[in-house]
């Protein structure tokens, strides 16, 4: 089902003109918000013997752990341990933000995945690679770094320059498309919901199996960029690479 996205457009000086996404700053916000929420509540009464929200939090917490250190020396990606729990747990409930419903007025559609939208897995993924080359110049300096991308040979260049872009555009358009094309059947079939009792039991089933399978594909796509996320930076930051 296409629905229209709620648009602003601010004028900028009168030189250009900026276009928002209502839905995606409505989506980005409300992601951002249950995060910071998880966090607060996992964290506010800590004890030595972790229950509940604790025990989940730090179970997180571990599980990142042991992804930089599959990717780097426990030294070098230590520092990344806190991007890395924020990036999971973001991507994981934004993922899971669109797959209960969705809601649309007048047909515009509000309620939705933020990481739907290729503009927004999109921007995701330059903020981390343009991370990852901050943090290389920052640890091994400008012209240390910059041979990097000659070695080794100085006929390398044109293709790293490529690979980084390359980079940006798998690790954004993957989690979009699998994103995207779940919420795509979820409203197929719950299109094929209003077409009658025959059609209304028909999809029930289907739709909770998908609904499902779509949880399993948030989780998945969650750690995958998590997990690239700490590749690409055990790739400018540690001496071995």
């Amino acid at each position: 089902m296409h629905h229209g996205a709620p648009l602003y457009h601010l004028d900028f000086f009168g030189i250009t003109t900026i276009t928002f996404n209502l839905a995606n700053v409505l989506m980005i916000t409300i992601a951002s918000a249950i995060v910071f929420l998880i966090a607060v509540l996992s964290t506010r009464r800590l004890v030595m013997k972790p229950t509940g929200m604790q025990n989940f939090f730090e179970w997180v917490m571990d599980f990142v752990k042991n992804i930089i250190n599959s990717t780097m020396d426990w030294k070098d990606g230590g520092r990344f341990h806190i991007l890395g729990i924020t990036i999971i747990m973001y991507i994981f409930v934004s993922n899971m933000l669109g797959l209960p419903f969705s809601i649309t007025h007048d047909g515009v559609l509000w309620w939705k995945s933020p990481t739907a939208d290729p503009v927004v897995t999109l921007t995701l993924a330059t903020l981390v690679v343009v991370l990852s080359h901050y943090y290389g110049v920052k640890l091994k300096g400008f012209s240390s770094y910059g041979k990097e991308f000659f070695k080794p040979f100085w006929f390398m260049f044109p293709i790293k320059i490529i690979e980084e872009f390359a980079n940006t555009l798998t690790l954004g358009l993957r989690l979009y498309g699998n994103i995207y094309a779940g919420e795509i059947l979820l409203s197929l079939l719950a299109g094929s919901l209003a077409t009658g009792i025959g059609g209304h039991l028909a999809a029930i089933v289907p739709m909770l199996a998908w609904q499902g399978f779509s949880v399993f594909v948030g989780a998945i796509q969650a750690f995958i960029f998590c997990m690239l996320t700490m590749v690409y930076l055990s790739h400018k930051v540690s001496s071995d690479h």
